[in-house]
């Protein structure tokens, strides 16, 4: 029985939770601090506190009833996916990738993963991977009806299909033999500018579904647009674009409507930005069925998903974080309801990863499934209005996107006329802008860095082939500064020095001073605080000065003069305001939201560090 809320005592001592009264007290907060006045209209101040993603889908401070009614699951538009019942978990694939170029050791570590928790395997081939001559080598010992198989060999896709295809019908697998062939032509033009064949993926397709039932033989894959800055609406319609483009190659070669469908699986990253990486897998879905639906597929088709934890995420300067970002990624993929997860492992910005990086890797997987049951509630993120929400605009911006690139000729040609690249370029500049004032803050590199790290070193990877779309990391800003400070320390024996000149009080400076020196060391500066009397032992000519507003009115200029007197070449001020008294040549440019960037390089070119 339901008890109305009027005759509980606790909720009657509140009055009703309605949206004009949130309004009300958000007014009053926003107040406060300037961002709204008395004449402010309550209808105008949700959309004071509304964002855009980079794609342009907007993403308000409350979301409530009929916001974005839920879907069931199981049926259209299919964001909400439904999970086999039945025994044990009804869990996804944990797919562990393998690009070490000896076949010895990539068995040895193939084989290690699918005893401990693994349920299938991805492998680089060709350039950059293993040698496809070594395929059957490293497959030695793996049940090839038990474990699938997915494969990546950009320009060596169809030999290595042909390597897979004649192991499984030597071993007698050919019926039982499962995963992908990994054939995606434009993906390898978005990665590397040379195309592929979509004809050669077709004949793959028409050979899986006449002789290899379980195997299917094509890859949308979203990650090249993604790994070049883009956005999720851009990434999901680039995927959407090149599956349609692979529907059209399939059925003209013979396949079926229903058959050419299930052969194609999609290919995305998540990132520690879960409710968006939620919202992405979901939305993917919606796109595909809405595919489906008017190429006359049978009803029910969804998308098949493989996730991939992000590699513009991930770092280089302080890599163990990047354990705390794939947890998350892995978290939302599971969420967002991925048939098949890969977590990248937390080295893998230095190379080929180790044995802990592989385990440590596969082992957030099995927390999720097996500790914290994530797998065992169906779409635990529906229903929710915000990601219900954010679900339908995603889907929105990708269809506008996707219909853009159709409208452009298709995929391929949106490629070779640069569309896409300018496209990404924009959505790039835009993040990387952010990520330089550090908006999008990066754990371990633009906040929080530690300077006196020993970062791992790993045996380098097979450089695989470039020259189609760029790859960027969103830390690679920073971590060029990072790296000239190194060179410098390498060369001098001393890194790059910056002296907080401190006024006042301890309670009064240590908030600003705290401030400097965190965005000084995410250039690879060091600090030292001192009275400006102190400057002159300090060891570098450039200077920052930490107090309060009212202490900058009255001594800052006389804290310049001698600073000045002292050596410095360069006196900031850490704070935003235009302050009384401050003399001319001191630059208030450091602050929250500041060009982080452009403050480090100028300070790097002033203590004399070189590019």
């Amino acid at each position: 029985m339901t008890v109305p809320p009027e005759e509980l005592e606790l909720a009657a001592a509140f009055p009703p939770a309605e949206r004009g009264r949130w309004r009300e007290m958000v007014k009053g907060v926003l107040r406060k601090s300037g961002a709204a006045t008395e004449d402010t209209p309550l209808d105008d101040i949700e959309g004071l506190l509304t964002r855009e993603s980079y794609d342009g889908v907007p993403i308000a401070a409350l979301y409530a009833r009929g916001d974005a009614p839920p879907g069931r699951p199981g049926l259209a538009p299919y964001v909400r996916e439904v999970r086999p019942d039945g025994e044990g978990l009804a869990g996804w694939d944990v797919r562990q990738r393998h690009a070490h170029p000896d076949p010895a050791v990539t068995r040895e570590a193939v084989l290690a993963d699918l005893e401990n928790g693994a349920t299938s395997v991805w492998l680089r081939l060709g350039d950059g991977g293993l040698p496809v001559a070594g395929l059957p080598e490293a497959l030695r010992g793996v049940l090839l009806d038990l474990a699938p198989v997915v494969l990546e060999a950009g320009e060596h896709t169809a030999e290595a299909a042909e390597a897979f295809l004649s192991l499984a019908a030597e071993r007698g697998n050919a019926a039982d033999a499962s995963g992908n062939l990994g054939a995606d032509p434009l993906g390898l033009a978005a990665r590397t500018g040379t195309p592929g064949s979509p004809a050669e993926a077709a004949a793959l397709a028409v050979r899986c579904v006449r002789e290899f039932p379980g195997l299917r033989a094509v890859v949308a894959d979203g990650t090249p647009y993604h790994d070049a800055g883009g956005g999720d609406a851009e990434e999901l319609g680039a995927a959407v674009a090149a599956g349609v483009a692979y529907l059209r190659a399939l059925t003209g070669a013979g396949l079926s409507v229903d058959e050419a469908f299930g052969q194609i699986e999609f290919r995305l990253a998540v990132t520690a930005d879960q409710f968006s990486s939620i919202a992405k897998l979901r939305a993917v879905r919606r796109l595909w069925a809405r595919v489906a639906e008017v190429s006359g597929a049978a009803e029910g088709t969804s998308a098949r998903v493989h996730a991939v934890t992000s590699s513009a995420m991930m770092t280089r300067r302080d890599p163990w974080v990047n354990m705390l970002r794939t947890t998350i990624a892995t978290f939302a993929a599971g969420t967002g309801g991925a048939d098949a997860v890969t977590v990248q492992p937390f080295d893998a910005r230095f190379g080929l990863p180790d044995d802990f990086a592989r385990r440590i890797a596969r082992n957030t997987q099995t927390l999720l499934l097996e500790e914290s049951s994530l797998a065992r509630v169906v779409d635990p993120a529906g229903g929710s209005w915000y990601a219900e929400s954010l679900t339908e605009g995603l889907a929105q911006a990708a269809w506008t996107w996707f219909t853009e690139i159709e409208k452009a000729g298709g995929l391929g040609a949106a490629l070779e006329s640069g569309l896409v690249a300018r496209r990404l370029a924009a959505t790039w500049a835009r993040r990387r802008e952010d990520i330089a004032r550090r908006k999008a803050p990066l754990t371990g590199v633009s906040e929080f860095p530690n300077l006196a790290e020993t970062l791992p070193e790993r045996a380098p990877a097979p450089r695989e082939p470039r020259g189609g779309l760029p790859v960027v990391t969103y830390a690679q800003d920073f971590e060029a500064l990072r790296d000239r400070s190194d060179a410098h320390a390498e060369a001098t024996g001393a890194r790059p020095k910056v002296f907080l000149a401190t006024l006042g009080p301890i309670a009064v400076h240590t908030a600003r001073a705290s401030f400097a020196a965190n965005l000084f060391q995410a250039g690879g500066i060091e600090t030292v605080t001192g009275a400006p009397e102190e400057f002159g032992t300090s060891g570098t000519t450039v200077a920052c000065l930490c107090s309060s507003d009212r202490l900058y009115e009255e001594q800052a200029a006389e804290a310049a003069r001698v600073l000045r007197e002292a050596g410095a070449v360069k006196v900031w001020l850490a704070g935003k305001g235009t302050y009384e008294g401050v003399p001319e040549g001191v630059t208030a440019g450091v602050y929250a939201g500041c060009d982080a960037i452009e403050a480090l390089e100028t300070t790097l070119h002033d203590l004399g560090v070189n590019e």
